[in-house]
């Protein structure tokens, strides 16, 4: 723009003392600043002049938005509150001549949104110098020119305003013109008549000089040539010419003609027509006609970027007297623009739970056109939770219009489109995207109400019982579910002893082996928790179910299996098939088919005098008691399980079979069978090897009297009485599983330390039982030999 210098910038500052003032009206604020600052100059303090504290500037989101351009000449500094240049300011290439330069700026807060115009007035500075057209300005004037004529000089143009502009001509000093100045119309006036002979031409220095300070000036050197004849100039049919055109007019379209007369005949009357000052914008938007002054146009002719065209045409005759006119094209403004959607804030992404009203954007539109071409109207598609609400001028907020969920909808696809009310209407759309941000909302959820797992007993520690599995809608750390058994107490003991949990999987694993005969099921419970913050949970019950093994074997309760007592029954020789003998009595502590138990007998004395009931354990005559059948009958049972493998247990069984006590033999000698015969003769040799007769005659006196002294004993030595109704703990009645039952029912009774012994037999409740109201006589001698001293009476109550 001119010459430019830092010295001469730096004296304008001073002659303005670099001001900035400022006025505060309706709650906006209005700075004067010159042009040409340096970058990052302070125009203002936003903050002090609005009362703003500076945390609020970044809490905020304080900005600043141009309107009507794309570049941004000042920022503000959120620290300071400084509102400082950002760019250079060139109020000649923003305004051109306009006696007023104002550039509009919005201050814009965000959360609540809050709208501040400032106003910049850009004052002029002089940094351009006045400028003529041409370097040289060719005149010819004839030499009968009378004294007073006027000739037209194009005058200087600067592109600065006011006083800063041309304010004065100055011609150097000659004999023949002087210079008239009128309304800058600049006119050299003959004062002495021309002579051709003494000087056919001469040379003028016309300068131009503003107001500003320094001062600036340009120059033009005017050479005139004197001629012979042609004292006429050409005129112009009006000194302003005023045109309308529509902008985006094609090429080659006519705005106006121009027309000039020349009184003068022949070639000195033939005017040709050309611009005379046009600014370099101009230069190529339209072109003059030399002959017939028809302007026509060459260029874009566009409304927003210039609404008229001021310009000069020159007209000239055939020997260079010329004359000037103004001519002035309005722009007219067609609907061209499509409004312009921008995005000045966006919370992006949004919090799950906002509340519905929440200000999530601002959105700027702006329509370069004019007037109704440049009212916008916005909408949004009807199918997303948002809609815009009008805010402050050309600005409206995004709001949520309901609940959002990050689980059902996780981004939003919004279009937004503006239509202006021109005509025919423009419209444009932008598609903003929006993400929602997982807020932690949902607890972990368990694919089932609750879970079960079943289990071997004696099952292997760290062995799998089952998997639990739950699901957090949630993103990220909000849905990564953790897993955690809940305090708790198994059989007085932590539930963390018995089983344990992958925190990651689910995976449920046991640790430590189960005994069903402990306990048969016990709960857990399963803790899903997620990761977020507060954390969120969920519990479910697991089950576990302990299922049998068998690993028990069956245990004989009657008679006992092992060990040195004898369990010995008296069987009548008058039994019949069929009776009722004993029973073997036998219990298993698993359960199901693996205490189902059978009975068998594995080894008898007469394999074919008893049987016994395969799950009642009964042992019954399989045919009458015959007299050669043997007294003594040594029967081995087993009782199985109905395991897999199955398990056993063995007894034996005593019988005599007799009628009264006499016919009965030592009982202990029943008890010798295959094992004991070595003991036997160990012992019989023994006896005899030590014994003497003075050793066996003292020992028979001894065992005599220590006989006759003694109570009567018991029908046998190491006889057991079986307890009424005895079952071990943990052992189930049931029926038919073949463990002991209830309704059998057992009394025996035995009379001793009198002459005559009475033996009543064994009764049973049950049918097919061997009658037993006999008894059995013995007379006194039978008894007088090893009972005669006994004299008490033994009544043993045996129930089962």
């Amino acid at each position: 723009m001119g010459d430019k210098g830092f010295s001469e910038l730096r004296t304008i500052f001073c002659f303005a003392s670099f001001f900035v003032t400022l006025h505060l009206v309706h709650g906006d604020l209005s700075y004067s600043i010159p042009e040409e600052m340096k970058r990052e100059s302070v125009v203002g303090n936003i903050a002090k002049d609005l009362g703003l504290d500076l945390r609020t500037l970044s809490s905020r989101k304080a900005r600043v938005d141009f309107e009507g351009t794309r570049k941004r000449y000042c920022d503000i500094n959120l620290n300071t509150g400084d509102l400082t240049t950002s760019e250079r300011i060139d109020r000649e290439s923003l305004c051109s001549k306009k006696p007023s330069c104002v550039v509009k700026v919005d201050l814009v807060l965000e959360n609540p949104l809050e709208l501040h115009r400032l106003t910049l007035h850009i004052q002029d500075v002089n940094d351009n110098s006045p400028k003529f057209n041409d370097n040289l300005i060719e005149m010819e004037i004839s030499e009968s020119a009378e004294k007073g004529n006027r000739f037209s000089i194009e005058e200087a143009h600067d592109a600065d305003i006011g006083q800063n502009a041309v304010q004065r001509y100055k011609l150097q000093q000659n004999d023949n013109f002087i210079l008239t100045v009128d309304s800058n119309k600049v006119e050299l006036v003959l004062e002495n008549k021309l002579d051709r002979e003494k000087q056919k031409d001469l040379n003028l220095l016309l300068t131009a000089l503003d107001g500003g300070s320094p001062q600036r000036s340009g120059t033009v050197v005017i050479h005139v040539t004197v001629l012979d004849a042609n004292d006429n100039a050409p005129v112009f049919s009006q000194t302003v010419y005023k045109a309308s055109l529509p902008e985006n007019s094609p090429p080659d379209t006519v705005v106006i003609n121009v027309s000039a007369t020349d009184a003068d005949e022949g070639v000195n009357g033939d005017v040709t027509y050309d611009f005379g000052h046009i600014s370099d914008d101009d230069v190529n938007v339209f072109s003059i006609d030399s002959k017939t002054g028809e302007i026509r146009v060459t260029g874009v002719i566009d409304y927003e970027d210039s609404s008229s065209f001021e310009m000069r045409v020159k007209a000239k005759d055939g020997l260079g007297l010329t004359s000037y006119a103004k001519v002035i094209i309005d722009v007219t403004d067609v609907n061209d623009n499509a409004p312009v959607i921008n995005l000045k804030s966006l919370t992006n992404p949004i919090p799950e739970n906002v509340s519905p009203g929440t200000e999530v954007g601002i959105i700027n539109v702006q329509d370069r056109d004019s007037e109704n071409n440049r009212q916008v109207r916005c909408s949004i598609q009807q199918n997303a939770p948002f809609k815009l609400v009008p805010s402050i001028k050309n600005y409206y907020s995004l709001v949520t219009t309901g609940q959002l969920d990050r689980e059902l909808v996780s981004d939003y696809n919004i279009t937004i489109t503006a239509t202006d009310e021109g005509s025919p209407p423009l419209s444009s759309s932008k598609t903003v995207q929006l993400s929602v941000a997982d807020i932690n909302d949902n607890p972990p959820v368990f694919e089932e109400q609750s879970y079960s797992a079943s289990v071997s007993e004696n099952n292997k520690p760290g062995s799998t019982l089952c998997s639990v599995t739950a699901r957090d809608p949630d993103w990220r750390q909000n849905g990564t579910v953790i897993y955690s058994l809940l305090a708790g107490e198994v059989n007085g003991a932590p539930v963390s002893s018995y089983l344990s949990v992958n925190g990651d999987t689910g995976v449920i694993h046991a640790v430590r082996s189960f005994d069903y005969e402990q306990f048969r099921s016990f709960k857990v419970h399963v803790m899903a928790r997620d990761n977020g913050s507060p954390p969120l949970s969920s519990n479910v019950t697991v089950s576990v179910f302990i299922s049998d093994v068998n690993d028990n074997s069956p245990q004989i309760l009657y008679p006992a299996p092992e060990g040195n007592s004898f369990m010995t029954e008296l069987v009548p020789k008058a039994a019949h098939g069929g009776s009722l003998v004993s029973k073997v009595i036998a219990v298993d502590a698993d359960s199901g088919q693996n205490a189902w138990l059978s009975y068998h007998i594995v080894k008898s004395t007469d394999p074919g005098l008893f049987t016994i009931g395969l799950h009642s354990g009964e042992i019954r005559t399989q045919r009458d008691i015959s007299e050669s059948d043997s007294m003594k009958q040594n029967l081995i049972v087993s009782v199985k399980d109905n395991g897999q493998p199955s398990l056993s247990a063995t007894c034996s069984m005593y019988l005599l079979i007799s009628d009264n006590l006499a016919e009965v033999p030592e009982l202990k000698d029943i008890s010798y069978d295959e094992k004991n015969s070595k003991l036997t003769s160990y012992l019989i040799i023994a006896l005899v090897s030590v014994s003497t007769f003075f050793l066996t005659f003292i020992i028979i006196i001894l065992g005599v009297r220590f006989c006759r002294r003694r109570k009567p004993r018991l029908l046998f030595d190491g006889a057991v009485a079986i307890p009424s109704a005895y079952l071990p703990p943990n052992y189930a009645d049931v029926d038919g599983t073949g463990t002991l039952r209830s309704t059998y029912n057992y009394d025996a009774y035995l009379t001793t330390g009198s002459r005559t012994s009475d033996f009543k037999f064994v009764t049973s409740y049950n049918d097919n039982t061997l009658p037993a109201d006999q008894t059995l006589r013995k007379s006194p001698s039978d008894f007088a030999d090893p009972f005669e001293d006994l004299e008490t009476s033994v009544e043993p109550n045996v129930s089962i």
